[in-house]
């Protein structure tokens, strides 16, 4: 008996039918490895969002209480701390070593939502004239970039904007309409005691974390009493 084969109609059909199969197969792959990709870029900008966060609190609990140094503060732009270095003990009155800690929000049209929420350092301090240039270049640092404040810079995440808040006396308030600042010839402020607590109102912009104001309260880990 003669083998009989395939016609070249046949031929056709099953090569479009394979070549299909293969396309379709082709867009279900693309499509997980799309999602994929965008959970994982939703995973890393939570995590660098909760990092950012997780040093703010660090920062604040870590706030060196010394006589003379001021430790908070807050001028409408920038918000400069004193604290503890993570080699210091936290009980000790007198840390060997400190460091100034700048936070801001910077402008930037080029980035999501206008700016970018920046954190700054110094180096470990011991000596009190090395923690004044610090304090200064904190200032400056949250005015004009150079060389010389941006080895110490961060940029912790994208936001439109934020807000601080303290709370004294019971109440929250505005820092600047707050803070207890006392007025030296009528020229320059002292910077005032540490708040009971801090009020931090980021607002972000449309991204993988989501839209929509984000609050994080903070209370002074020696506070006695009922928390703001």
């Amino acid at each position: 008996m003669k083998a009989r084969g395939f016609t070249l109609i046949e031929v056709l059909v099953a090569i479009a039918v394979m070549a299909l199969m293969s396309l379709m197969a082709w867009r279900g792959l693309d499509g997980m490895l799309r999602t994929q990709s965008s959970l994982q870029t939703r995973a890393d900008d939570i995590r660098t969002l909760q990092a950012g966060l997780a040093q703010w609190q660090t920062d604040l609990d870590q706030l060196a209480e010394l006589s003379g140094t001021p430790s908070w503060d807050w001028n409408g732009q920038v918000l400069r701390l004193t604290r503890r270095t993570a080699e210091a003990p936290a009980s000790s009155p007198e840390p060997a070593r400190v460091r100034v800690v700048a936070w801001t929000w910077r402008n930037d049209p080029g980035r999501p939502g206008g700016g970018d929420w920046q954190r700054w350092q110094s180096e470990p301090l011991s000596q009190k004239q090395d923690w004044q240039n610090a304090w200064a270049m904190a200032a400056q640092w949250a005015q004009t970039l150079n060389d010389d404040t941006r080895a110490g810079q961060v940029q912790i995440h994208p936001l439109s904007g934020w807000q601080l808040f303290v709370h004294r006396g019971g109440d929250w308030a505005n820092p600047l309409s707050s803070d207890a600042e006392t007025p030296n010839n009528g020229n320059t402020r002292t910077p005032s005691r540490t708040p009971d607590g801090v009020r931090l109102v980021l607002t972000l912009p449309p991204g993988p974390v989501g839209a929509g104001t984000l609050t994080l309260d903070w209370v002074r880990p020696t506070l006695s009493g009922t928390s703001p």
